[in-house]
């Protein structure tokens, strides 16, 4: 008897303490990258480039990815750990804007936004953000909503703005991969050091005396203010200057730290590229 209730006693630990738990790992994992993966290793370049006529001709692996994005229920998302949905938000926008370019691909100019824009670039796509609307988790979105409405306002991760991807060659590139959960610390921050490394970007001037900041700063440096804002240096900039600054320098050489602590420039903001992030094969 004292055996059969040890043996019972396994069991029921086993049902209620380590099953629910193995349950919750396996729906953290459940979904799947795999498609959109293999849609960034065939038609992506290692500099971010897209080859948009060979995926508007080839649109299986990615509509099926999109197919997933609807799916997902929103009472799964919720156990996932943060990390984890950042990844998953992230990646729908960027999948989500390959739709919307191969849609209207190749891009039809109009002769009023073409004396603005560039006659390949997204902005020549009506609504491409406030009205095209995608299936995600079961309802209908913009672009819009889920870059301002979702990864913005819900989460404190300004990192964000180094890895989404409006389909311009004034964006940050295009990863080639993913993201994950287990890995979005280190893809963001590695996205960051890509980013800064690029002149048009970003850029040290010191024979002019003048820091070269992309725009994205200047568009979005609030959201850079709860989480670098606080940190000692850069006092004779404005909040949102001085949080970017913050940022910036942890991906910098000890030179150009130096440089950009001893405050001695001015900030200027570089013009942003509205081209379409368009490239040949790799």
């Amino acid at each position: 008897m004292a055996k059969l209730l040890k043996t019972t006693g396994w069991v029921i630990l086993f049902w209620t303490v380590f099953l629910p738990s193995l349950v919750g790992q396996a729906e953290t994992t459940a979904f799947s990258f795999d498609d959109y993966g293999a849609v960034l290793q065939e038609f992506v370049s290692p500099k971010g480039l897209v080859n948009y006529g060979n995926l508007e001709v080839n649109p299986k692996k990615l509509d099926d990815f999109l197919h997933a994005l609807a799916q997902v229920h929103p009472e799964d998302f919720t156990k996932w750990p943060v990390p984890q949905q950042i990844a998953f938000w992230i990646n729908a926008y960027n999948s989500l804007t390959l739709k919307a370019v191969i849609d209207h691909y190749p891009i039809k100019a109009s002769f009023w936004r073409s004396l603005k824009f560039p006659r390949n670039s997204i902005r020549q796509i009506p609504g491409v953000w406030t009205d095209l609307q995608f299936p995600v988790m079961g309802r209908r979105m913009t672009l819009d909503e889920i870059e301002h409405d979702i990864l913005r306002r819900k989460f404190n991760e300004p990192r964000i703005h180094m890895a989404l991807v409006c389909a311009a060659m004034g964006c940050p590139p295009l990863r080639p991969e993913p993201y994950v959960g287990e890995k979005l610390n280190d893809q963001l921050n590695d996205q960051a050091r890509r980013f800064l490394a690029n002149p048009k970007k970003f850029k040290i001037d010191r024979q002019e005396g003048q820091v070269y900041l992309s725009p994205i700063f200047k568009w979005f440096g609030e959201d850079f203010v709860r989480t670098y804002g606080t940190t000692a240096g850069f006092s004779r900039f404005p909040p949102q200057e001085r949080a970017v600054l913050n940022f910036i320098q942890n991906y910098l050489s000890k030179a150009d730290q130096d440089y950009l602590f001893k405050g001695d420039y001015a900030i200027s903001y570089l013009g942003y590229d509205w081209s379409l992030n368009e490239g040949p094969d790799k």
